[in-house]
């Protein structure tokens, strides 16, 4: 590659030549705020132009271009690898000059076109110097051409466009007037820019992933797409056009990014996360070695899921009634954590494998389960793991509507039975519990249960609950509950008892007028409702604790017959997830890593032979070889399960990075652990980070802080020599410019070397948490797993050298295998003077590099 410095003038001016935008970048995206922020570094260059400073310029970035295919030696073509918003951007600047002067000056519009906007003699789409994304080349083209039509409104160009034309009668007040002319002047030769141009044989892909692959710029859908039509040499333009365009105007961004990670986990991948879906997809293609058929099947498979996917979020474009009543209430519930069951269903049905009575048979029992559930008091904070794995999980041996009852009812999944939601709806809270719409939804479902033949317009009648007992009862309403007090209650403790049950609770559209009345007030007006539930409760002659429990009977009968219970006998469903997880870590397994069965097992919840008799019996288990004896020892047992491996696994362990020891064991340092194991797969951080880490402030008299805390339980567990060498790394830590935070544990403290603003969470970064031992001796944790998601350390190398650097403390040998986890080593290293200058070293180092990321 060759980068230097020029200005936009000098880049796009000259002779013919175009600058094409790729099919895999994502179309126009600036907004006003980036718009607002170049106008006023252009008017700083024009004032200065006015003044006859000549020294000073404006840096606007780096654009980076390589040869386009269909490149030749009479017209030059390059592809915009990175700028494109800038270059887009500017262009439209200058069509928006160029049409401000047009009338006045015509021949100056004509050279603002001819030198910077158009190839006067070529046409087509050869005409244009700057071809963006196909998506955008129409609204593009009909700003650089001219004269604007209807269709070129609206959209992310036109927008901009119309900003510069503003900006432009603003520049031109007479009572502060701006020279026009200057302004051009400053747009194409004050703003500088970094072209790095590629050669012909160099990685574009690469290039451009390591410009935008932070998570910061792009999405992950953008990333993902990017990839997709950069594996697309030959047959992008149609697969584009065909499939993509579609596909990009039937979703929003999120929506697609959301549709790509579903098509993950339908494939099986019931761990991965959204955040980290370009990685995950680019990993399978990459080891299946994708083809161009491959990728182009691929984009197909989603064009057509997307309008599968469509009918969840769109429920009124499915078909079938019945399936159509359940995806609405679904949508009520807002159960988007059932979106995996949910579009395998519907890809199922597409398939010819269940009928549309079936999957809306199988969507009541996903429907029941929410429901139960929620009316139980179940967390929901599982339920986006129990739903991701269904795909991978549902039995294969039993009808798709029936496979869906077995797997939620499996004893692991907290379906509760009849018995469970008779109790709870007798006596549990549930005004109190889910969400406002999901309570709502239960009691409107309960209301159709009666089919009452007068149908409510549910969503027009603006309902809302209403408490028949009210919360704040007044005389006459404790007066008729006391007759139902038991020996030695308080009328007070039964009316927060029952207030909040179901059997108390309704839906109205005159929750205002009801108020706090007494029942006999309140019977009129529940006489008159459409709803048949009021009607039942304005014919009852009193309403206490009796009547609260008789309608909760009644409506927990409705609720048995309305929301199918669960299958019982099932036991657990880990099994083949189990086993599917074991498969993903061991795909993880960094380079330089072995784990044992007892690991691997301890891990899965499993046993240790089960874990052998599995891989011994799987073929294609990706590191299978890498899990040894407790010793380190291949298990005499192992024999390869495919004709595509094989050969001495001594050396294949020795090619993969694992040392030996002279005994012939391996090297016990480079080992995972169960807990290690967990990490390659960690959806969420179970221990603090720095949301939690706070600086300590000083406690009041006789308060202990944060920071003592640490101090006691370090003390009561290592040496003194051990406790002063960690205050005095942390006075060297504040010297270098970091604070220390303390996490929020009571029963075992941290520290944390803190860089960044405090109390920002998420804008700081650190090296190192330390943790009292427990027992065991204090660690200090190397949280390489969080520096590979932050800037600069999202570089390997960085983070490999800081590992080098760590590696000098005498005592301290943190294999290669863990760059991706979070290794620790003892604290007692640094009761040595040389290590705990090593260490200030590092520190300094890591400081350093953190300060240049802006820079680079």
């Amino acid at each position: 590659m060759q980068a230097k410095e020029t200005l936009f003038a000098d880049l796009v001016q000259g002779r013919a030549q175009q600058f094409q935008v790729p099919l895999y970048q994502r179309t126009y995206s600036w907004t006003e705020k980036q718009l607002r922020q170049l106008w006023s570094d252009i008017l700083e260059q024009a004032e200065l132009i006015e003044r006859g400073e000549k020294a000073n310029t404006h840096f606007l970035g780096s654009v980076v271009l390589a040869p386009s295919p269909q490149n030749d030696a009479t017209f030059p073509r390059w592809l915009v690898v990175d700028g494109q918003q800038r270059l887009t951007t500017l262009s439209l600047a200058l069509a928006a000059i160029r049409d401000h002067v047009r009338d006045a000056q015509p021949r100056d519009a004509e050279r603002i076109d001819e030198q910077y906007l158009i190839n006067k003699w070529q046409n087509g789409s050869d005409h244009f110097r700057l071809l963006p994304t196909q998506a955008d080349r129409s609204q593009f083209a009909a700003h650089v051409r001219g004269p604007l039509t209807e269709q070129a409104a609206g959209g992310g160009v036109a927008a901009a466009y119309c900003f510069f034309r503003r900006k432009l009668v603003e520049a031109a007040d007479p009572a502060a007037p701006q020279d026009v002319f200057r302004i051009e002047q400053a747009i194409t030769s004050r703003l500088t820019l970094v072209a790095v141009t590629a050669e012909r044989g160099d990685n574009v892909h690469r290039i451009f992933e390591s410009l935008n692959n932070t998570g910061l710029k792009l999405s992950q859908a953008d990333l993902l797409r990017n990839y997709l039509f950069m594996k697309l040499p030959t047959r992008g333009e149609h697969v584009y056009e065909a499939y993509w365009l579609p596909l990009q105007g039937s979703l929003s961004n999120e929506e697609l990014e959301q549709l790509m990670w579903l098509q993950l986990v339908l494939d099986g991948d019931d761990r991965v996360r959204r955040q980290d879906l370009y990685a995950a997809q680019q990993q399978r293609f990459e080891h299946g070695k994708a083809t161009e058929e491959d990728i182009e099947a691929y984009i197909m498979e989603l064009h057509r899921s997307a309008a599968l996917f469509r009918r969840l979020l769109h429920p009124e474009e499915e078909p079938d009634t019945s399936v159509r009543a359940h995806l609405r209430r679904l949508d009520a519930w807002q159960a988007q954590v059932t979106y995996p069951a949910l579009m395998l269903l519907l890809d199922r049905r597409e398939r010819g494998a269940l009928d549309s009575s079936d999957a809306a048979r199988a969507m009541s029992y996903i429907e029941s389960f929410l429901v139960r559930r929620m009316i139980c008091r179940v967390p929901p904070n599982n339920l986006n793991r129990i739903f991701q794995a269904v795909p991978g999980q549902l039995p294969l041996d039993v009808p798709v509507a029936d496979g869906m009852h077995q797997l939620l009812s499996a004893d692991n999944r907290f379906w509760p039975a009849d018995d469970k939601l008779r109790e709870k709806i007798r006596k549990a809270p549930f005004y109190q519990f889910g969400r406002p719409q999901q309570r709502k939804m239960v009691l409107q479902r309960l209301e159709e249960s009666y089919e009452h033949p007068e149908l409510v317009d549910f969503a027009a009648a603006q309902l809302t609950i209403e408490h028949v007992m009210p919360q704040a009862p007044g005389d006459e309403w404790l007066r008729m509950l006391g007759e139902d007090v038991a020996d030695g209650e308080r009328v007070e403790d039964l009316h927060s008892r029952l207030q909040h049950t179901l059997g108390n609770l309704t839906l109205t559209a005159v929750n205002s007028e009801l108020s706090n009345h007494p029942f006999e007030r309140k019977q009129g007006l529940l006489q008159g409702s459409h709803l048949e539930m009021n009607r039942r409760i304005a014919a009852t002659e009193r309403w206490g604790a009796k009547e609260i429990f008789a309608r909760a009977d009644e409506l927990a009968d409705r609720a048995v017959a309305l929301w199918p219970a669960p299958l019982r006998g099932v036991g657990r469903a880990e099994r083949s997830r189990d086993w599917q997880l074991a498969h993903q870590v061991l795909a993880a397994l960094p380079h330089g890593s072995w784990t044992s069965y007892g690991d691997l097992a301890a891990f899965l919840g499993s046993g240790a032979q089960a874990v052998g008799n599995h891989l011994a019996g799987t073929p294609g288990v990706a590191n299978a070889y890498r899990v040894l004896t407790s010793e380190g020892r291949v298990s005499e047992g192992f024999r390869w399960t495919s004709d595509d491996e094989g050969g001495d696994v001594r050396s294949r362990l020795t090619a993969d990075g694992i040392r030996f020891t002279v005994t012939g064991s391996a090297d016990p340092v480079q080992r995972l652990t169960a807990d290690d194991l967990a990490l390659l797969v960690a959806e969420d951080d179970d221990r603090e980070s720095e949301d939690t880490a706070q600086r300590t402030p000083g406690g009041s008299q006789g308060e202990e802080t944060r920071a003592d805390r640490f101090f006691r339980q370090l003390a009561a567990d290592d040496s003194p020599e051990t406790v002063e060498a960690v205050r005095a790394l942390f006075a060297r830590w504040e010297k270098l410019g970091g604070w220390i935070g303390h996490g929020a544990g009571q029963v075992m403290t941290s520290a944390f070397l803190m860089l960044g603003e405090a109390g920002a969470p998420g804008r700081g970064i650190w090296p190192l948490t330390l943790y009292p031992g427990g027992g065991r001796g204090g660690t200090a944790e190397v949280v390489f797993q969080y520096l590979a998601a932050r800037e600069p350390f999202t570089d390997r190398a960085l983070r490999a050298e800081l590992l080098s650097r760590l590696n000098e403390l005498e005592g301290v040998d943190i294999p290669e295998g863990k760059l991706e986890l979070r290794p620790n080593f003892r604290l007692s290293v640094l009761e040595k003077d040389r290590n705990r200058e090593l260490l200030a070293e590092t520190l300094a180092w890591f400081r350093g590099r953190w300060e240049e990321r802006g820079t680079a």
